[in-house]
């Protein structure tokens, strides 16, 4: 079988080797963080140099999963890709404000309008605009926001 060159390969160092071996040795912190440790020994090239395809059977995962991992350590180092991932800055800005999720939520379970038994979110939106807390809104924003308080 012919090895694919790797994009990423990285060799660790002894402390580096022992301190893996000590996460998997005692099972230290999460199983994700044990099942990474695994995975970084099996990678080493200056060990076993498994192949993603080999690692990715062993542990029952996914090529890419092993190639993202093997990308993290040349990137940031063992530490940080044996530690979970943080999550960064959110991909939208958030579009109401506390008070003004408040407020639609206090609309929502005040008197319905004239004629209506309840509030649909299309004219909780409709109102949301008539009260100026925002320019505009759609229906799907509030079936969040509402979705969140129940």
């Amino acid at each position: 079988m012919s090895k694919k060159s790797k994009k990423y390969v990285f060799h660790l160092t002894d402390g580096e080797r022992e301190m893996l071996r000590e996460v998997i040795k005692r099972l230290a912190g999460t199983s994700m963080k044990v099942r990474r440790a695994q995975m970084m020994m099996k990678a080493d090239a200056s060990g076993p140099d498994w192949s993603d395809g080999q690692i990715a059977e062993a542990f029952s995962s996914q090529t890419s999963t092993v190639a993202r991992l093997r990308k993290r350590v040349v990137e940031t180092g063992v530490e940080a890709a044996l530690a979970s991932k943080k999550e960064g800055v959110p991909a939208l800005n958030r579009l109401l404000s506390g008070k003004q999720e408040a407020r639609i939520i206090a609309e929502r379970l005040g008197k319905s309008p004239a004629g209506y038994v309840n509030w649909s979110l299309r004219l909780l939106a409709e109102r949301v605009v008539e009260l100026q807390l925002v320019d505009s809104i759609s229906h799907e924003t509030i079936r969040s926001i509402l979705k969140k308080t129940t």
